[in-house]
């Protein structure tokens, strides 16, 4: 038996955001606060996004102060920002980054404390009140956290989520058009964050027929459709359809959980700010390498999902094939393939171990259980650039 959450109302497909103005009117906001990143103002995507409002006489406030991989601290500023006016709405256009900022903004400025007082693992504190209506609008194709209740912040050594179902925006809109002006190293980032969270669904202990569903659609989407999107951005079809996988990614994700490479991905991200597209992608060979034998089938399934014909592989044929797919994925889109190639020193992977078993969350949702000893292993395969297989029972 399972729990299945979706956001209320989701807009889809190219030009979408033209339902903008009048989910705004629907929700009856007045002062409406837009969470956005500074890039996206200076090329004016985010003016052409908001201009409906402004031409219909809403009072809106722009906030920029969003960075990649936003640190506790910005989110403290932005939740005292939001306390200090009488928003009505919020509406986050941008990466994950604006989205997950604005989704803690529109729930805990409506909350007593400190944002690090509600953290998923040293907070105290309970959600308890929904707080104002939040529309969310991506301009990659990769988080999904317009879909999620999670926002992730980075903390000094790792990082760590506040999740409740409050933070479900109230409307998703995901329109591909807004992709179009997205650099190919963030657009490559991105697209192999969606696709891990796809896979991760999909082998994850919480899996169900329901997750299962999203998370097919998703790696077949992605996979056919990456390299194309990130070798030319202005091609609509592959533009479309990372933007279709990216969400059924998110919801696949939201429902089965991610696990392994995630939690290894974060203590990446918050020791040496690498994008946390990349710190997945990085990883995800080494992780999928190495828990193979616990999911041999789900791995042939998913290698035939992206693309390939697996009629006369064995299962264990097909995981290796998949692991190999998966290398060349990262690397056709020129993300580096080993830790090494992110300027991460030997001496760190035994920081990074310690702050991965911190993700109980996270990592309880692996096929294999992972250990102390199996995520060093991981993380020193990641650093030399060598696939290293756990050759132990994973029963």
């Amino acid at each position: 038996m399972s729990k299945i959450t979706f956001t209320p109302i989701s807009y889809t497909g190219w030009n979408s955001l033209s339902y903008l103005l009048e989910e705004v009117t629907r929700l009856q906001a007045k002062k409406i606060l837009v969470v956005t990143d500074p890039t996206l103002i200076e090329i004016g995507l985010t003016t052409k996004a908001i201009q409906p409002l402004v031409e219909a006489n809403y009072d809106v406030e722009l906030y920029s102060e969003v960075s990649a991989e936003p640190s506790l601290a910005l989110a403290e500023k932005l939740v005292a920002f939001t306390r200090q006016h009488e928003f009505d709405m919020i509406i986050g256009i941008g990466g994950g980054s604006a989205l997950d900022l604005s989704k803690i903004a529109g729930v805990l400025a409506f909350h007593e404390g400190l944002v690090e007082d509600y953290l998923n693992l040293t907070g105290t504190k309970k959600i308890n009140n929904k707080g104002i209506p939040t529309i969310l609008i991506p301009t990659t194709s990769g988080t999904g956290s317009e879909v999620t209740n999670i926002a992730v912040l980075a903390l000094e050594k790792t990082k760590d989520v506040v999740t409740h179902d409050y933070l479900l925006a109230d409307v998703a809109i995901i329109d591909p058009s807004l992709t179009i002006s997205l650099p190919p190293k963030i657009t490559a980032a991105t697209g192999i964050d969606a696709l891990t969270h796809a896979i991760e669904a999909y082998i994850s202990k919480n899996a169900s027929p329901v997750s299962d569903a999203l998370a097919i659609q998703a790696i077949r989407l992605i996979s056919q459709s990456i390299r194309i999107a990130v070798a030319d951005g202005s091609n609509q079809e592959a533009r479309t359809k990372m933007s279709y996988g990216s969400y059924l990614a998110g919801l696949a994700f939201f429902n089965a959980g991610v696990a392994g490479v995630h939690a290894l991905a974060y203590p990446i991200g918050g020791q040496f700010h690498v994008a946390h597209g990349e710190s997945n992608a990085v990883l995800l060979p080494y992780v999928m390498g190495y828990i193979r034998q616990s999911c041999e089938k789900r791995m042939k399934d998913i290698y035939e999902m992206m693309g390939f014909n697996t009629a006369y592989l064995s299962q264990e044929e097909a995981s290796y094939c998949c692991v190999n797919e998966l290398q060349k994925i990262v690397k056709d889109v020129n993300i580096p393939s080993t830790l090494q190639g992110f300027n991460i020193p030997k001496q760190a992977l035994t920081s990074l171990t310690k702050a991965a078993l911190d993700q109980k969350r996270i990592l309880a949702r692996s096929p294999m259980t992972l250990m102390e000893e199996d995520i060093y292993t991981i993380y020193h395969s990641a650093y030399n650039g060598i696939i290293t297989e756990n050759k132990k029972s994973f029963l």
